[in-house]
């Protein structure tokens, strides 16, 4: 079993690494574009983590923003920089780093569905 020493160290690491990830809020995208390219666009300022782009539940098509977590708060800082405001497919697209809406967003955190009494 870990010392507490050791256990200090873990958390302070943990703690380290998420704070240097940055969640980035894209919106604008014209609708061809695919996570692909759109990780290929972000990757030329740094390491990308993950990325998505929000879909219509039903036609599967891009609803127009997605989401890109960097794993360098500095190189995703420089991305928002360079890209906000850009023409993209010759749309303008907005770039900015992502609220966090956390559980209460979305009716309370609840799971969809109908609301009995």
């Amino acid at each position: 079993m870990p010392g507490e020493a050791g256990i200090r160290l873990f958390f302070c690491t943990f703690t380290q690494i998420l704070k240097t990830l940055m969640k980035v809020f894209i919106a604008g995208l014209p609708l061809e574009v695919d996570e692909a390219e759109l990780t290929a666009v972000f990757g030329d300022f740094g390491p990308v983590k993950s990325l998505r782009i929000i879909k219509d539940r039903e036609t599967k098509e891009s609803k127009g923003f997605g989401f890109v977590e960097m794993v360098n708060e500095d190189e995703a800082k420089e991305a928002i920089r360079c890209m906000n405001g850009a023409s993209y497919y010759g749309r303008r697209i907005t770039v900015n780093v992502a609220e966090d809406k956390g559980p209460g967003f979305n009716g309370g955190g609840q799971k969809g569905g109908f609301r009995r009494n």
